[in-house]
């Protein structure tokens, strides 16, 4: 089972998409993980994210301790409103939505990538 698969199954994550459904999520995902065309992969958005001022909440994901949070309006500012405009708009989900969904999943998605502590080299 993929990173994307465990996070689409995640009860809590159904949840929070509601009416959208949860099969949404690994798209985009994926797109900004660099699955797609997006963000260049989970090394490169990682690489923003410590360069945005998000370094100890990035540390913490990678690490094998408990994961810092991130708020939507943090990851919006990082990844730069453009492009989570561009995501929301590519997969029909509301902006401040995506943002809430993305911040809430992403520690997860990055903590799940790197389980020896350290990411993976082909990230």
């Amino acid at each position: 089972m993929g990173i994307l698969d465990s996070l689409e199954n995640s009860p809590e994550l159904r949840g929070m998409l509601g009416q959208l459904g949860a099969a949404v999520l690994p798209a985009v995902l994926g797109e900004v993980l660099g699955s797609g065309s997006g963000q260049g992969g989970l090394s490169a958005i990682v690489a923003k994210l410590q360069q945005g001022g998000l370094g100890d909440q990035v540390k913490s994901w990678i690490g094998t301790g408990q994961n810092l949070p991130i708020t939507a309006e943090q990851l919006q500012q990082v990844l730069g409103s453009d492009t989570v405009k561009q995501l929301a708009a590519r997969f029909n989900i509301p902006v401040d939505q995506l943002s809430q969904v993305l911040a809430h999943q992403l520690p997860a998605a990055v903590d799940h990538a790197s389980p020896d502590g350290k990411l993976p080299h082909s990230a």
